[in-house]
């Protein structure tokens, strides 16, 4: 092994040591062992070509462990198809063909094929959609290829690739290191070890080739910190990673809308089962056709069945998600965008949310806060040799110019973590070698013993280390952030550990200003008028949160620090998370403890957060949100990429969420309200008819023309009590809308049957007919007054929803007329029925917004 150094090279070169290295330190495979592993590998200093990198995809595949084989678009037809009813109704036709029964045959036949061709447009084309918008924050690796390193989709890395990573990156591929300088991998997605394992580059290991060799790295692990560059050796299901990959892609847990879809799907199949089954047996007694009862009782099946449901559902959210992207708001998951509008607590760090998360350094004090360099001097060392992801507070740091620091050479470091909450180097100068660190004025303050003021060194006694807390404590009351640098001569230039840190001299405190964005505290006010409580989860200190959280109206007075979460059992915890809005100086791990308190309280929790340490609070959380700066780690684990930071971007995704809500909610009411009460009715009139209430082929037909009006419910507007606050799914009211609204459908069912019988004396076609038309137009004219919580008239529908319904209802009439009457088992109904049909129908709507609107009542109190 042999350290390397920094060159020189003319643009467009790319040598050995580049691969190594573009800074002074690090570790390095030796020339002879690094050209030995890029021949094996068949690769080359320059990295891969393109046509190589072309071959190999080909022949290796995508790099993806555990692939999702989209459908075709045959297969996502077919799939409609597999569905047990359909797939009935498909056969009975096939044997009425082989009865004679020509006709019905194909009529069943093109119905079914019509509805699954429509359902495949709609969704297909919804996917594609949602394909795109993911394909725009898809995880990236930095890959060499042709002499250049460039960014690329995960899925097109190979192996022979030459990669380079950083601190929150995720690992790629497998690969076997060539550099590295203070690299540490997270590997617990492998071993389960939570704590990070320093790798790099060895010629030969005892364990190689185990996921224990210190030169590998693995898929599926994430760089804590350090730098490295390896060449990779095997991508997708030939990793360590593609062995488990799908025991860890287990569905994550049930979410707000996988129980919703799963509470309703059981209400349902019980309706289905047992309404079916008892108009079967009731048929068969009274011994009618056997094959035409079973047609008629699978066709009532469908007729119940909300088939369309994946349909609107995939259309609605898609439509929303579209939306969203315009707003800036990236959508991974299309659920996702439920319980996006689902959420009531919305947790955060304040930086980058409440502030713009854009540092400017504002001065540089000694230990007893009086103007001085020096601190700078020592913190701009730190930070300009520190290998971990450089923070905002860095940044801001290394744009100051510093004189008398360039003379120095990184030797060793410990990285930062979040427990000791501070970070530590060694250099060396003309003084020799020096330990630096630099991290929360209170964890530097415990492992110092002298101050350091205008280079002389006193003693840290009690009441001077009182005095410097109360330094950075009025500091933080002001609303700055504070760091504190502490130094003094280290004993060696290499083998660093945390045992160091000790004896240290404080030089003094940093300050830095992040000022609150601005129209936060207008948001803050729109996201609690709109039901969504914001909770602060910060590592930062206390004073500084309560300062910010002040001037964007956030009641910090109650803040609650991490020692103490720490000392509380879960039941006390999920109290005081319930009652308390501000937690400061938390640890990740108190982070994640705290978002499973809120969860367990029945809330519906987003978190938004894009460091290394946010990753387990994002996959915790019902919806985690990261931004596009995000570390690889956190947007991986995001379900919604932010591609503007601020609050306004989370609240017009919130509402964009509610609003999706709202009109898949409509179609669920419909489906078990109006439609139910005639599938109801024509179960009760079979008890009494000498003959079928309708035909098998008529039932479909009704059915589909209904189905065919709603398929623009996606694009309605929505009710302004769908947005007012958090909507979650509550089978009660659909199941209410089922036992109320449905019998009012059916007392208007049987009493059409009077009139076609008592008055109009009709025959089977004619009783048919009559029913035919009633049954379409008051399901679907419902839609109407089902659609909004308020008034009909004064919320209108879209125009294309109004178009559809309208135009479904004058072609359920206008068929009894048409060339296809006879064949559909139509005749032409007198004028004097329109006339009742229109009454019937006004007084319907009428009593159902009567009842609508009590059961509505929830939805317009919330």
């Amino acid at each position: 092994m042999e350290a390397t150094t920094a060159i020189s090279a003319a643009p467009g070169a790319v040598h050995r040591e580049q691969l190594r290295a573009r800074e002074e330190g690090g570790i390095a495979l030796s020339g002879p062992a690094l050209a030995a592993l890029l021949e094996r590998l068949q690769s080359s200093e320059r990295g891969l070509s393109n046509a190589q990198a072309q071959a190999r995809l080909r022949k290796f595949g995508p790099n993806d462990p555990s692939p999702v084989h989209p459908l075709t678009a045959l297969g996502e037809l077919l799939r409609f198809f597999a569905n047990p009813l359909v797939l009935i109704l498909l056969a009975a036709s096939v044997v009425a063909a082989t009865l004679g029964q020509t006709l019905d045959a194909a009529i069943i036949a093109a119905i079914m094929v019509l509805s699954g061709a429509l359902n495949f447009f709609q969704s297909y084309r919804s996917q594609r959609a949602i394909v795109r918008l993911r394909e725009q924050v898809a995880p990236t690796a930095t890959v060499l290829r042709e002499g250049n390193w460039t960014e690329l989709p995960r899925r097109e890395v190979v192996p022979g690739d030459v990669i380079r990573l950083s601190a929150g990156d995720l690992v790629p591929a497998d690969a076997q290191l060539i550099w590295s300088r203070d690299l540490h991998v997270h590997e617990a997605a492998l071993t389960g070890e939570s704590m990070p394992v320093e790798k790099y580059p060895q010629e030969t290991a005892a364990n190689a080739g185990s996921i224990e060799a210190p030169n590998l790295i693995f898929l599926g692990t994430s760089v804590v910190s350090g730098i490295a560059t390896a060449v990779v050796c095997a991508t997708g299901a030939a990793t360590a990673f593609g062995d488990i990959a799908m025991r860890l892609a287990e569905r994550q847990p049930e979410t707000e809308f996988d129980r919703g879809t799963r509470r309703f799907g059981f209400l349902i199949m019980e309706t289905v089962f047992f309404l079916v089954l008892f108009i079967l047996l009731v048929n068969l007694a009274m011994r009618r056709n056997a094959l035409e009862s079973l047609l008629f009782a699978v066709a009532l099946a469908v007729g119940l069945t909300p088939e369309f449901l994946p349909m609107i559902t995939t259309v609605t959210l898609s439509i929303g998600a579209v939306k969203m992207a315009r707003k800036k708001v990236i959508v991974k998951h299309l659920t996702a965008i439920q319980n996006f509008g689902s959420i009531d607590v919305f947790c955060s760090d304040k930086t980058g949310t409440l502030t713009a998360g854009e540092m400017t350094l504002d001065r540089s004090l000694d230990p007893l806060g009086q103007p001085c360099e020096r601190a700078l001097f020592f913190a701009w060392l730190n930070s300009r040799f520190e290998s971990g992801i450089r923070s905002p507070l860095d940044a801001a740091i290394l744009k100051q110019r510093v004189s008398g620091a360039d003379g120095y050479r990184k030797t060793d470091e410990v990285p930062f973590d979040f427990e000791r909450r501070r970070l530590s180097i060694v250099v060396v100068g003309e003084q020799g070698p020096l330990l630096i660190t630099k991290g929360a004025p209170e964890s530097i303050l415990e492992v110092c013993t002298t101050l350091d003021v205008d280079g002389a060194h006193r003693p840290l006694d009690a009441a001077q280390r009182s005095h410097c807390a109360q330094v950075y404590r009025d500091l933080s009351a002001q609303g700055l952030r504070v760091l504190a640098v502490a130094w003094r001569p280290a004993e060696r230039a290499e083998g660093l550990t945390t045992a160091d840190e000790r004896e240290l001299s404080l030089a003094g405190f940093i300050t830095f200003v992040d000022p609150p964005l601005q129209g936060v505290a207008e948001t803050v006010a729109a996201l609690r008028r709109d039901g969504v409580q914001i909770k602060i989860l910060t590592g930062d200190n206390e004073l500084v949160t309560a300062y910010v959280c002040a001037q964007v109206g956030i009641d910090g007075n109650q803040i609650v620090l991490g020692d103490e979460i720490e000392r509380m059992a879960d039941n006390a915890l999920a109290h005081v998370a319930e009652e308390c809005n501000v937690f400061a100086r938390l640890s990740p791990g108190q982070k994640n403890r705290l978002i499973m308190a809120l969860k367990h309280r029945s809330h519906v929790v987003g978190f938004m957060g894009d460091g290394i340490n946010d990753a387990p609070s994002l996959h915790a959380a019902d919806v985690g949100i990261s931004v596009a700066g995000a570390v690889d780690v956190a947007r991986d684990a995001a379900d919604i990429i932010l591609m503007e930071p601020g609050l306004e971007v989370l609240h017009a995704g919130i509402i964009e969420g509610r609003r999706a809500f709202g009109n898949v909610l409509k179609y669920l009411l419909m489906g078990t309200s109006s439609n139910f009460g005639n599938m109801f009715s024509m179960a009760g009139a079979s008890l009494f008819l000498p003959f079928l209430p309708m035909l098998p082929t008529q039932i479909l037909l009704n059915n589909f023309l209904y189905d065919l009006a709603q398929i623009t419910i996606p694009t309605d507007n929505v009710d302004p009590a769908y947005t007012r606050r958090p909507q979650r799914w509550d089978i009660r009211i659909i199941r209410n809308f089922m036992i109320l609204i449905g019998p009012i459908s059916s007392i208007y069912d049987f009493l059409t049957f009077y009139v076609l019988l008592a008055v109009f004396h009709s025959g089977e076609q004619l009783f048919h007919t009559g029913w035919f038309v009633e049954s379409l137009a008051t399901q679907t004219l419902v839609l109407f007054v089902i659609r909004t919580v308020g008034r009909p008239w004064q919320d209108r529908p879209s125009l294309p929803l109004a178009v559809t319904t309208v135009l479904i209802v004058a072609l359920g009439v206008m068929l009894p007329f048409s060339p296809l009457a006879p064949e559909l088992g139509f005749v032409a109904l007198p004028p004097a029925f329109f006339v009742f049909l229109a009454v019937a129908t006004a007084t319907y709507l009428a009593l159902v917004e009567l009842v609508k609107r009590r059961l509505m009542r929830r939805i317009a109190a919330a």
